[in-house]
């Protein structure tokens, strides 16, 4: 059926059709201070297609690209290289066009995808269970505090935060227990060498229905895993663990191994790209088969048809569109799918040796550039250990120094105060971060800009 605008007639038919005499009338229920008297100032009616063109690239050279700069961010979305038969691999045209799993008959090719990939997930975190992914890592980790309070049938309704989780996620968190009344037990970050393990412990009681603790940590730190979750079972609590880098995990032990009980995070640094902040891809995973059906989002199994041929299905979906609302764990809508995709595809690339050798090599890197980087006059590492990313103190404003390198055409990392701007004594830190895609040389050129600054 061929678009036709609608005359002016038409228009007048529908308006008289629902009562309204103008087309202003179907906004009035809009405050008036908040609708527009006019054309925006300064942006022009209409422009042709090359006009349009033409403006955008003019503003896309004012940004600095990631792979234009010597480039040090994390702090929750890493640089990676994606092999380019990832993004061939998932543009064909049985994936682009396979919309949702619903009809199992139509989209074995995206079941079965979904299938190996939550194998994937549930491998690298040392779970039994992983669903067929999530939003992102920030509403997958409220997910798991939700589940977890499904688990304890609502009868405990404290949630104890480590200060060292992201300081996003925490927000998040504390955003949607507004509507479900949890206690929200958090803690401001500690700039010191290890996580504050024992502090964390100690806000743990018997009203705890689960801690949540970042794997490594916002500032880079690896927290004793099996210890916090020894002492949250002592109290009937489930361990949360948050994992914003997975190829982490290809050089330390997958949190499931270490006693956490319910596995989030954000799978986004393996196959996904930056991506100017998104889509991204959630990821989430349970230790024990028991809580499956405590588990959000959507599980693809594998069975058989009548025939006695392998096959695919949604085994549990256990969403509002799927049942009813009163007995969904989730309202979540749909699972990343495209973004499942370019992970799996991404991990089966690499393999088990292939992922450990990437871990292998941006550890190496980091470690080269913490020790370069403690060398420069007025910068101190904070860190004991770390896996690719890691704290700095330098002196100074790191907000400021963070723009005037940027200036300079170098990416530094990312200033904690501007994580964490009502925190006091963090305005100093900066927190960098390497990949595989950081040379040796980008590391130099950060020392010098570094030395030159503080000098």
């Amino acid at each position: 059926m061929r678009y036709l605008p609608l005359k002016d007639t038409d228009r007048a038919a529908m308006l008289e059709k629902v009562g309204a005499a103008t087309i202003d009338d179907l906004f009035v229920d809009v405050p008036e201070e908040a609708r527009l008297d006019g054309p925006i100032d300064g942006l022009p009616m209409h422009a042709s297609e090359m006009a349009v063109e033409r403006h955008m690239r003019r503003l896309s050279k004012k940004n600095l690209a990631a792979a234009d700069a010597p480039f040090f961010l994390g702090a929750g979305a890493y640089r990676h290289h994606v092999p380019a038969s990832v993004d061939h691999l998932i543009q064909r045209g049985e994936f682009l066009t396979a919309y949702t799993p619903y009809q199992p008959e139509i989209a074995q090719g995206t079941l079965q995808m979904l299938f190996e990939f939550q194998t994937q997930v549930a491998r690298l975190y040392g779970c039994a269970v992983a669903n067929a992914s999530m939003y992102d890592g920030s509403t997958a980790c409220w997910e798991a505090v939700a589940m977890a309070s499904r688990v304890a049938r609502g009868k405990k309704k404290k949630v104890v935060l480590s200060g060292a989780l992201h300081p996003h996620y925490a927000e998040v968190v504390r955003t949607m227990a507004k509507f479900t009344e949890d206690e929200i037990a958090g803690a401001p970050p500690s700039l010191t060498p290890r996580p504050d393990d024992d502090g964390l412990i100690a806000r743990i009681d018997d009203n705890t229905s689960c801690v949540v603790v970042q794997y490594p940590d916002i500032l880079g730190r690896i927290p004793d895993l099996q210890r916090i979750a020894d002492a949250a079972h002592a109290k009937g609590a489930l361990l949360i663990v948050v994992n914003t880098e997975p190829v982490a995990l290809g050089a330390i032990e997958a949190p499931g191994n270490l006693g956490a009980d319910i596995v989030v995070g954000e799978g986004q640094a393996i196959g996904v790209g930056l991506q100017f902040g998104g889509p991204y891809l959630g990821l989430f995973a349970v230790k024990d088969e028991k809580h499956v059906r405590m588990m959000p989002g959507r599980l693809c199994g594998e069975t058989v048809d009548a025939e006695g041929k392998r096959g695919y299905v949604l085994t549990l979906s256990t969403r509002e569109q799927h049942i009813r609302r009163e007995k969904a764990t989730s309202n979540i809508c749909t699972n990343s799918g495209l973004c499942a995709l370019a992970f799996s595809v991404h991990m089966t690339l690499l393999g088990e040796k292939g992922l450990r050798a990437l871990a292998a090599e941006n550890h190496r890197l980091a470690c080269l550039a913490a020790d370069r980087l403690a060398a420069v006059p007025g910068v101190t590492l904070l860190n004991e250990h770390f896996f690719n990313e890691f704290t700095l103190k330098v002196g100074r404003d790191a907000r400021a120094l963070v723009r005037e390198l940027a200036d300079k055409g170098i990416l530094a990392g990312v200033s904690l105060g501007r994580l964490y701007p009502d925190s006091e004594g963090l305005d100093d830190a900066l927190l960098v971060a390497l990949t595989e895609t950081t040379s040796e040389e980008d590391i130099q050129t950060l020392c010098d800009a570094l030395t030159e600054a503080l000098s």
